[in-house]
């Protein structure tokens, strides 16, 4: 499964291979209200297999439509779904997406991906994820200031024997647990420290290779004589803070190893934060920036807009013409109106520019926007 973020929405927003299949809908983590998901689930399959049939040959979408028909009967994974759904099909990819915030109820069949609803998530300026560390365990999680989750898929979780298996040196192969390595260490010889040691070593340079890099701040939640010897492994990893959680992370609940990773990365985000607003009252201050919505959108249009800053409370009924710039104003009730703020945000990934969801307190602007200019 790719990775979601910046260069994953990217690619979903070039040129796809019809016919393009995009499902959100809002799911729950616990019984009994997580019954109802799969149902919803199925009613909206339903309807993206009325659009398909209206547009496309049945044996063009019949791998697709099964594929979705397999999601919704698969009770295993409904059981463990997060607070939002993501499902993004064509006949080249079926990406599936648990994520940790509600995503809305929809299902569009069409020649290119429907991307708004994981706009908000995936530019969230205090998403960061936390590499839970230890001698013979790795695990990932994602999440922001609120809460954290999980990640499955690209090679995590894993463990030790999993990675080196029958390379494993003696003392591991003999004892089986990280448990009675260290006891090896504290009574046994020093080439059996030696040896461990090296299975250590090799196990860290294997995390260190499969952690995805993808501009998201992560943190190393890991014992204090472990953090040196990964971060040896990891040198090269732009996404790795300086600074860690230390202790024993597989030892801590989820709230408490959220809120110690939040304390390192929450000094970054507001550092972060006030550079962006000073770069664009600089830019603003020089006629380099744009506050108002349609001045975006017409710069938005002529790739104009490199950085572009977006309201994370603030929603602007209306949709903006991809040709011209030209906004409507318009009514949510409207099924063809949407959120033109994620309009904007959606035309400036697609010319190459970043976005940043911000939340309102810390908005340079009360317009919902803040856009600096590439020239």
């Amino acid at each position: 499964m790719p990775i979601l973020g910046p260069k994953y929405l990217r690619e979903l927003l070039q040129a796809q291979e019809a016919p393009c299949v995009s499902i959100y809908l809002p799911t729950h983590r616990t019984y009994p209200d997580n019954e109802q998901d799969p149902i919803r689930f199925k009613n909206l399959v339903k309807q993206v297999e009325e659009s398909l049939a209206k547009a496309y040959p049945q044996r063009q979408t019949e791998e697709l439509r099964h594929k979705l028909q397999q999601l919704a009967g698969n009770a295993l994974f409904w059981r463990n779904t997060l607070d939002g759904l993501a499902v993004l099909a064509s006949p080249k990819r079926f990406d599936v997406f648990t994520l940790p915030r509600t995503m809305p109820e929809r299902a569009v069949a069409a020649d290119s991906f429907h991307v708004k609803p994981l706009l908000r998530h995936v530019q969230s300026a205090d998403r960061f994820r936390v590499l839970a560390l230890s001698r013979d365990r790795a695990a990932l999680f994602e999440g922001n200031r609120y809460k954290l989750d999980p990640l499955q898929g690209n090679g995590f979780p894993l463990t030790l024997t999993e990675v080196l298996g029958s390379e494993l040196t003696e003392p591991h192969r003999d004892r089986h647990s990280a448990d009675a390595a260290q006891h090896a260490i504290a009574h046994g010889s020093g080439s059996r420290k030696d040896e461990i040691d090296i299975d250590t070593q090799r196990f860290f340079r294997v995390v260190a290779d499969r952690l995805p890099l993808n501009g998201v701040p992560v943190v190393l939640a890991a014992l204090a004589e472990h953090q040196s010897p990964f971060r040896s492994a990891c040198h090269r990893h732009q996404d790795l803070l300086p600074e860690g959680v230390l202790g024993d992370p597989f030892h801590l609940s989820l709230e408490e190893l959220r809120s110690k990773a939040w304390k390192v990365v929450e000094p970054i985000y507001l550092q972060r934060l006030q550079k962006l607003c000073e770069d664009f009252g600089t830019a603003y201050s020089r006629g380099a920036g744009a506050a108002d919505l349609a001045d975006a959108a017409h710069a938005a249009v002529a790739a104009r807009i490199g950085l572009l800053l977006i309201d994370a409370d603030q929603v602007i009924p209306g949709v903006i013409d991809p040709a011209t710039g030209e906004l409507r104003n318009g009514d949510l009730a409207d099924p063809k109106v949407d959120d033109a703020l994620d309009d904007l945000a959606e035309m400036v990934l697609r010319a190459g520019g970043d976005v940043v969801v911000v939340p309102h307190e810390r908005m340079p602007t009360q317009t919902g926007l803040a856009a600096i200019y590439r020239y």
